[in-house]
């Protein structure tokens, strides 16, 4: 998986919602005038943001595109004539299913989204370790939670209790560890 960003305002990403696919190419100008959709990479974001929409008031959101899921042409290709700097350029409309994430963008000059939200390019393995570091975390909350459930059932002594008590305990468990997952993983829509 490739992934690509755009910045949009909420406004555009809202109307694109409704017709069932993203066709602003930048700032004021739509795909069918420019020919194709103005992207950037995790490194490039934030300049172009400093440089296009630098005084835009109203709130924008970072598209975060996987280009496996377009239909359409990906081209690298020069942002100015006569640059060696290369964006990515969608050569059709955005297909809402491949918007995975629309964060909201800080305005010029503020700290960045929180970390877990800010794409940084990121190596697949640092992005798996990470995943897997945060699940395992998730899996040894259940875990406590179970024995704690246990605890709390054998202290109370009655025969059936310290079962009850793992039920308990690992439902609890999985309802917090549900929640903390979805929190981690919400999007903006």
């Amino acid at each position: 998986m490739a992934t690509i960003f755009h910045l949009a305002l909420v406004s555009d990403w809202a109307a694109a919602q409704d017709a069932g696919a993203y066709t602003m190419s930048t700032r004021g100008r739509t795909l069918a005038e420019e020919g194709f959709i103005h992207c950037s990479r995790g490194d490039q974001w934030t300049t172009v943001r400093d440089r296009f929409y630098g005084d835009v008031t109203e709130p924008m959101l970072l598209l975060q595109i996987d280009t496996d899921r377009l239909d359409v042409p990906v081209l690298d290709e020069p942002g100015e004539p006569g640059s060696t700097e290369t964006f990515p350029h969608v050569y059709g409309p955005i297909a809402l299913d491949a918007v995975v994430k629309a964060l909201p963008v800080p305005a010029r000059g503020s700290a960045p989204p929180a970390q877990r939200a800010q794409p940084t390019g990121d190596s697949f393995g640092r992005v798996f370790l990470t995943e897997m570091f945060v699940n395992m975390a998730l899996v040894t909350l259940i875990l406590v939670t179970t024995a704690i459930g246990l605890a709390i059932g054998g202290a109370i002594g009655d025969e059936a209790a310290p079962l009850t008590g793992i039920v308990v305990g690992a439902l609890a468990g999985c309802v917090i560890a549900r929640w903390l997952y979805l929190r981690r993983h919400a999007e903006v829509s």
